[in-house]
Parts: structure tokens; C-alpha cells; sequence
């Protein structure tokens, strides 16, 4: 899974050209998943979910992610759980505080956001904090509830 996570980082730029492509998709599937529910379909989408994202970014399944904002290096791997940034234990040569063996999960973060886009210097890693109430739930879904629920908000950048 280490190895996996590191890899997704190091293709950052395809696989999230990838999801937004797939995000375009399920949103222009609205009227079908509204039709069906998407409590129903929740679970389904899930397990989906788990099986794609926790093989390549070892994914906690928060059900809010965020991926494209943090160069496909989930942040909920961090082992101080730190969603918003590093903790400022990163040692020196880029290792976790906590394990040293192990890059700290935002400096891989940051190498993978500048791959996705080289132009962008300042990365915008300020997420809510994390609801607990969503672990478990389909963030694909909730992503296309949320383009709907504001069209005039841009969810794709």
C-alpha cells in the first residue's frame, strides 16, 4: 500500500486529470442517482471507492476528500492525523516526526500538487476539518450533491 501511495503521488497530474473526468461523468448521472437515491446508492458507491482509492492512496474512506487539493497524497494517512498542513516536525530530509522511516504526508503532498499543476505555487491545503459524521460514506457522491446544490460553485478545480 506504501509503495502505491508514493506512486500515486509521483502521477498525480494523469490520475487526477482521471477523476475529473469521472466527476464530469457522475455529475451529468444526477438525474438518475436523484432518481434512485442516493442513500440507497451510498453504500454501493463506497465500496467502489474503497477498493480504487485505498489500493492507490490508502485511503481512510472520510468521505470528504481531498485528493486533487492535495496532490493525491491523502492526508488522512498523516499519523497525527493533520489535515490542514504538517505539524512542523517534518525532520530535514522530508521524514515523518512520527515515523522517520516514512515521508511526511505533505511534502509528498506538495511534490504531487506541483505536478498537477507546475504554475501554481501557492497550494490551497486549507480543507474544512474533517466531520466524523461522514466517515464511511461516498465522497464521489457527496461531490455530486454538492455541484448540484451550488452550479454556481466550481467543484472541478
Amino acid at each position: 500500500m506504501y509503495k502505491m501511495r508514493l506512486w500515486s503521488a509521483r502521477n498525480a497530474r494523469w490520475l487526477n486529470r482521471f477523476y475529473e473526468v469521472l466527476l464530469r461523468n457522475l455529475i451529468l448521472l444526477h438525474p438518475l442517482f436523484a432518481r434512485i437515491g442516493y442513500a440507497r446508492l451510498d453504500k454501493f458507491f463506497l465500496a467502489i471507492e474503497k477498493i480504487i482509492k485505498g489500493f492507490l492512496f490508502d485511503s481512510q474512506s472520510c468521505g470528504q476528500c481531498t485528493l486533487s487539493y492535495t496532490g493525491m497524497s491523502c492526508p488522512m494517512n498523516c499519523p497525527k492525523a493533520m489535515r490542514n498542513g504538517p505539524c512542523g516536525g517534518v525532520r530535514p530530509d522530508g521524514g515523518c516526526e512520527v515515523k522517520p522511516d516514512m515521508p511526511c504526508v505533505w511534502v509528498v503532498a506538495m511534490e504531487g500538487q506541483q505536478r498537477i499543476d507546475k504554475h501554481e505555487r501557492v497550494v490551497k491545503f486549507v480543507r474544512p476539518p474533517v466531520d466524523a459524521r461522514l466517515k464511511n460514506t461516498s465522497a464521489w457522491l457527496r461531490e455530486v450533491r454538492k455541484h448540484h446544490a451550488h452550479p454556481e460553485l466550481e467543484s472541478l478545480q
